[in-house]
């Protein structure tokens, strides 16, 4: 899979590779809430809330980031922060929703049944 050249260009599931569908090089980032990351995420995203983004700017991954919520709205106004703030970001359109539709892994904290 190849990301577009832009950041901030759009990307969406069926964009990325099933077997490996955050490509070398790209931090998943997970903007959405703790009870919505609780309940189900991909593995080896990044979990930080698109409220604390200014505050944990530190703890931001380097890399391109692959920006993602639960339908795209959160993870867009994430991604131009972002790049304003100097990161190469990408917003996952569709979220966390098309990534379940599209039989992508998911996972629960305490390995309850995950729900999105």
């Amino acid at each position: 899979m190849t990301l577009p050249d832009a950041p901030g260009t759009p990307v969406t599931v069926a964009d990325l590779d099933r077997e490996k569908p955050v490509p070398d090089g790209y931090v998943l980032l997970d903007v959405r809430e703790q009870d919505e990351w609780d309940a189900g995420h991909a593995p080896g995203a990044v979990h930080i809330p698109m409220g604390d983004l200014p505050e944990r700017i530190d703890d931001i991954p380097e890399g391109e980031l692959l920006v993602v919520c639960r339908s795209g709205g959160r993870s867009a106004r994430s991604v131009a922060w972002l790049n304003q703030a100097g990161f190469d970001a990408y917003n996952l359109e569709g979220g966390m929703k098309d990534w379940q539709q599209a039989g992508l892994p998911l996972e629960s904290v305490g390995g309850t049944p995950t729900v999105v």
